[in-house]
């Protein structure tokens, strides 16, 4: 019996920790502190709200779409930053010169020619130090130039990211470390977003077809639109974390003091969540894409009920009054009414 009640915590343990792998450290909760009640399950806030949200009939249609499209880039720039310091102008830029030389024979090997790198000169300066002259009663500080400074920006194109490693690799190998960004490009956004147009004028369709289902003849309707499109990249999807534990049950028991030690701070990737999108084109992706939407509004309002005007009936009536004499004769006259 103990055997197999040992058996059960295993087997639950091992999916407890099965599940915090896939959650990751970014966002990492103390079981401890989640609240059971009873057999319930509990939502997450939002979730709730939406679930429970009270929707308000209206005589105005509104027909919201939106795509999303994840498009893996066409070539990659890569740009790192290079500084180098010599005595006089010409040994820098020598010694300049001969870095990039190496890292261009390395990335040759990979397919990476020099046309595809390029060199952006951000500053070349002398750098000065202080002198200073003794007098016989004062002391006089000059700066006098002691050397050059140049600083550059490499500019690397790849078209693979598993190139990225080998280019690296060739950039330390020069003492190369400065990794400034990566920058994506795609060179056929305009076909991406006609292929989202399209996906949505579909989409539009039917949801017309939906509502004149439920009697809504939208052609009884006055319609306006707004529209958009915006274009992400992975550089703006970076997010941080600190996956760290500070406390120590240990210092508390023999009242030691506990040194702070530099927390490193991680990174990952987050893109745009699909959750509020209609269509997502190509939703599984490995790698940071670039990431496309469209986006379309319609709203219909009942057309004003124009009033017939009814035909006004113009009555006519003649009178006429009767004259009776002493003598018994009846005379019948006209009445004049103006």
């Amino acid at each position: 019996m103990k055997n197999l009640t040992l058996s059960i915590l295993l087997i639950i343990s091992y999916i407890g920790t099965t599940n915090a792998q896939h959650k990751g450290n970014y966002d990492l909760i103390s079981r401890q502190n989640v609240l059971h009640s009873g057999n319930a399950n509990i939502y997450n806030p939002t979730v709730q709200q939406h679930i429970n949200k009270i929707l308000n009939p209206s005589t105005t249609v509104f027909i919201d779409v939106k795509a999303l499209q994840n498009v893996e880039a066409t070539t990659y720039t890569a740009i790192f930053n290079v500084s180098q310091i010599g005595p006089t102008a010409d040994s820098t830029n020598l010694l300049m010169s001969r870095r990039v030389q190496n890292i261009k024979e390395e990335l040759k090997s990979i397919g990476i020619t020099e046309d595809a790198i390029a060199i952006d000169v951000i500053s070349f300066v002398p750098n000065y130090e202080i002198e200073v002259q003794k007098k016989l009663f004062s002391k006089t500080y000059t700066e006098v130039p002691n050397g050059f400074e140049l600083q550059q920006n490499l500019h690397i194109q790849f078209t693979k990211t598993n190139q990225f490693e080998s280019i690296l690799t060739a950039c330390a190998k020069s003492e190369i470390y400065n990794l400034v960004k990566v920058d994506y490009y795609i060179e056929n956004i305009a076909e991406v977003y006609k292929n989202l147009q399209t996906k949505l004028l579909k989409l539009i369709e039917e949801k017309k077809s939906y509502y004149k289902t439920l009697s809504f003849d939208l052609a009884n309707y006055n319609v306006a639109i707004a529209d958009d499109q915006y274009c992400y990249f992975p550089k703006d999807f970076y997010q941080s974390y600190q996956a760290f534990n500070s406390v120590s049950f240990e210092a508390i028991k023999k009242r030691k003091g506990v040194t702070t030690a530099k927390k490193q701070t991680s990174y990952y990737y987050q893109p745009l969540s699909y959750e509020n999108y209609d269509v997502v084109i190509n939703p599984s992706i490995l790698e940071p894409v670039v990431q496309i939407g469209m986006n379309i509004r319609l709203q219909y309002s009942p057309k004003p009920v124009t009033a017939k005007p009814e035909p006004v009936v113009k009555t006519e009536i003649k009178h006429k009054y009767y004259v009776v004499s002493p003598n018994g004769t009846l005379d019948i006259k006209a009445l004049q009414t103006d």
